[in-house]
């Protein structure tokens, strides 16, 4: 089962992203701040990181940057409101993709599974 973090600093948002992942086969654990995602990555494997860009603490590019040193294997997907922060994303991150919101769950749901396509599979298995 590809496990998800997520990494989303609005409670409802947090809880609608999660069902949504859950709902369609994923593992998820989710936090409201990047600094709480850090632990877990230190402890835990992910497949995706999906985060939220602007955040308290810690934005979604710092945690990406952290993320990748701690977990290099682990994907990374942002999701934002802000046009100015996607291209800033893209230009700091260029390996992640940005889904802007709006954006229907069934979009998310399809980005993820993309994100899962492009390369082969080398996340944890659930016998």
């Amino acid at each position: 089962m590809i496990r998800i973090l997520l990494a989303e600093d609005e409670e409802a948002m947090r809880m609608y992203l999660s069902r949504a992942l859950e709902n369609a086969g994923f593992s998820v654990t989710s936090v409201d701040r990047g600094t709480a995602a850090i632990p877990l990555l230190e402890k835990e494997h992910f497949d995706l990181l999906l985060s939220d860009i602007v955040m308290p603490e810690m934005d979604g590019i710092e945690l990406a940057q952290r993320c990748a040193e701690i977990s290099p294997t682990t994907k990374v997907m942002f999701i934002t409101g802000f046009a100015a922060v996607t291209l800033k994303a893209n230009r700091e991150a260029p390996q992640a993709r940005v889904l802007s919101k709006p954006f229907h769950l069934k979009d998310l749901v399809l980005e993820v599974q993309r994100v899962f396509e492009d390369a082969p599979f080398m996340g944890t298995q659930q016998p």
